[in-house]
């Protein structure tokens, strides 16, 4: 089974130079917050809806807060309030987001009725998969704080399932147009929080699975790092979330563990091997190249060469044409 070939830049930065270097990005990852005025890629950055239109747009949309001052907004003479919970850092700092009670109580439906009308004006809509947060696990690790109460990890994935229901159901009953899907997103580095955040009532309403895989801290072979949390979706997860395909939304390997261009020459028989073991099936990888500890290329040139190398290698080098996906309410 094929695989999108992908590439992101940090900072949302404009991929295509790059792209034409490597050839064959099928994919690309965006990250957005639901503050910013301008949600989705493509409605102030002109240049994403310039790629093929084959191309899938993973895009990340936060409920932690940037993009545009902190504080309320109004929207269509209601207001929104300034997010009530901090996500604890291991720096001891607290990052601002909105709050999963204000999601189920309806206070950010203002934000989410923008979103639904920014993607009605997206070209290719059905080629956008909407990832619901970037990494709850990150997230939730030291806990989070909402209206001054403290939850642990456990409980603050609890409550973010619900909001993650809340928020798809919303956008589906709202209107959304046809062939837009979901995904929860994930580190993917910790089991016991991947499945608490893939329960089985999830299930009917998430279209793909989705996880970030780098090789950072110590050496492991590409098939190590990008099949992990493979592993605990087939062993711990209701088998109707093994009947989706995946997106391993970021992925890439550190300058300081060794040749990134050589640890790269292994990723098509990686992926072609994680593919001929059943689902769920890969749908896409996209490599982040951003922050030197995880995976910024270096030499940037070689880097891309190689990446060039392996997406024009089975099972990445087929062409690819969008499948249709249909919501189980």
């Amino acid at each position: 089974m094929s695989v999108r070939p992908g590439y992101y830049l940090g900072g949302n930065a404009d991929i295509r130079a790059d792209a034409a270097t490597i050839g064959n990005v099928r994919a690309i990852t965006q990250y957005r917050s639901l503050a910013d005025a301008n949600l989705l890629p493509g409605w102030k950055a002109d240049w994403i809806n310039q790629l093929d239109r084959d191309t899938l747009l993973n895009v990340v949309v936060e409920l932690k807060h940037y993009g545009a001052k902190l504080g309320p907004q109004k929207l269509n003479d209601r207001t929104v309030p300034a997010p009530s919970m901090l996500i604890q850092r291991r720096d001891g700092k607290g990052v601002p987001a909105y709050g999963y009670d204000q999601v189920t109580s309806g206070q950010l439906d203002p934000l989410l009725d923008r979103l639904l009308t920014q993607l009605r004006a997206m070209p290719h809509p059905e080629m956008i998969n909407l990832q619901v947060a970037s990494e709850f696990d990150t997230d939730h690790e030291f806990g989070t704080t909402d209206c001054g109460r403290t939850y642990t990890w456990a409980e603050s994935d609890t409550r973010a399932v619900r909001a993650v229901k809340y928020m798809i159901s919303y956008l589906l009953d709202a209107g959304l147009p046809q062939g837009v899907t979901f995904s929860v997103g994930m580190g993917g580095f910790d089991r016991a929080a991947f499945r608490r955040m893939h329960p089985a009532s999830l299930a009917p309403l998430v279209d793909r699975l989705q996880w970030n895989a780098y090789n950072h801290g110590s050496h492991r072979d590409p098939y190590a790092v990008l099949n992990r949390t493979k592993v605990w979706a087939v062993a711990d997860l209701d088998p109707r979330w093994l009947r989706k395909p995946a997106i391993i939304a970021e992925y890439g390997t550190a300058a300081s563990l060794g040749s990134q261009a050589a640890w790269l020459a292994g990723i098509p028989t990686a992926v072609d091997r994680m593919q001929s073991e059943g689902g769920p099936h890969l749908e896409a990888l996209i490599y982040f190249n951003s922050n030197p500890e995880w995976a910024t290329l270096t030499p940037k040139a070689d880097g891309l060469a190689a990446l060039s190398r392996a997406y024009r290698m089975a099972p990445l080098a087929a062409d690819l044409r969008p499948v249709a996906c249909n919501h189980a309410r």
